[in-house]
């Protein structure tokens, strides 16, 4: 364990900061995310160090589609989550209710993290991306290593559900390049019902790393009956445009039935559909979890030519000079 930070402690009771659930945790007990406990007044991480996943992967899989396209990025995952989705893919590590951490898990340091980063990049890796659970809740790890990450040249990246307060979400932003934040839903009933959590905390994480310069895509899960209202995600890609910037990327992926929800998936008509919508208001748009090549694809918003060819979660270059821009019309694109 490693003494968490952002957190303070009234009448022996110790009050976490680190994400807007606020949790007041008791003595011997966790908060909301499952690992962050509290001992004698102090706040621990139980999860510093612990690995569930490590690997070398596309840099498309995060998604990030417009951060250096077709390279490979290290992925390292941890557990827990801020979060309750009952159709969370990574269930199995995001949800740790009662798992015994350490013991069941390979522990890495943020040097190891490193040397790891650097003896991958002959293979194409351009740094390390914080993803598969949550890592927010992972704070202290994330923090350390990224900043030994950035120290070395390569680049950082994390794939987040948003759900952070400002203060650490400020030290995150100083040592993080890329975000890929998922945007569950469209208001505050379906984030309460569907996560346990809000949606405001969400848009402020947003326009934060807006504000920073830092590159930013966004993810929305398409579930049926649940988000797929026309009218409603028409509202969301308006205030994407016009409060964030209308050349976000935004990924409308495809959901399946996991964990808890047995909903079939989403209709390639319905993701069609609201991809002619987002497309009214965003200039990059892609459909994900699909075999709509030709939804994945990046075209010159200028010219109309082929830049990245993606198939299976992976990227090829083909029309992009090293500086990002169209190789016809010199369109600056990514």
């Amino acid at each position: 364990m490693k003494e968490a930070r952002f957190y303070t402690t009234i009448d022996g009771v110790v009050h976490c900061a680190l994400c807007p659930h606020r949790c007041r945790i008791a003595d011997g007990r966790k908060g909301v995310c499952q690992v962050r406990k509290a001992e004698g007044g102090h706040l621990y991480s139980l999860s510093y160090g612990v690995v569930s996943a490590l690997a070398l992967d596309p840099i498309e899989k995060k998604p990030l589609y417009h951060f250096h396209p077709g390279k490979k990025i290290l992925s390292v995952g941890s557990v827990g989550c801020n979060f309750k989705c009952p159709f969370c893919q990574n269930h199995s590590i995001s949800q740790v209710r009662g798992m015994g951490l350490s013991e069941m898990l390979p522990t890495l340091t943020p040097s190891q993290v490193l040397a790891k980063a650097l003896e991958l990049v002959p293979d194409g890796n351009i740094g390390v991306a914080f993803t598969y659970s949550e890592p927010s809740v992972w704070f202290e790890f994330v923090t350390d290593t990224a900043s030994r990450i950035k120290e070395s040249g390569l680049h950082t990246a994390m794939i987040s559900n948003g759900f952070i307060e400002q203060i650490p979400l400020d030290e995150l932003l100083g040592v993080i390049d890329a975000f890929n934040i998922d945007l569950k839903g469209y208001s505050n009933t379906f984030y309460k019902r569907m996560l346990g959590g809000d949606i405001e905390p969400v848009k402020r994480t947003l326009k934060a790393i807006v504000r920073s310069g830092k590159h930013l895509e966004i993810t929305y899960l398409v579930i049926p009956n649940e988000n797929d209202s026309i009218a409603r995600f028409r509202e969301v890609v308006m205030w994407i445009s016009e409060v964030l910037d209308p050349k976000i990327v935004l990924h409308i992926n495809r959901y399946f039935p996991q964990y808890l929800m047995s909903t079939p998936p989403t209709s390639l008509e319905t993701l069609i559909s609201l991809y002619s919508v987002a497309k009214e208001y965003l200039q990059n748009v892609y459909i994900g979890n699909t075999s709509l090549v030709e939804h994945s694809n990046t075209y010159c918003t200028k010219c109309g030519k082929l830049l990245v060819e993606r198939g299976r979660m992976s990227g090829r270059v083909v029309g992009l000079t090293n500086d990002g821009r169209c190789s016809s019309c010199l369109y600056k694109a990514i």
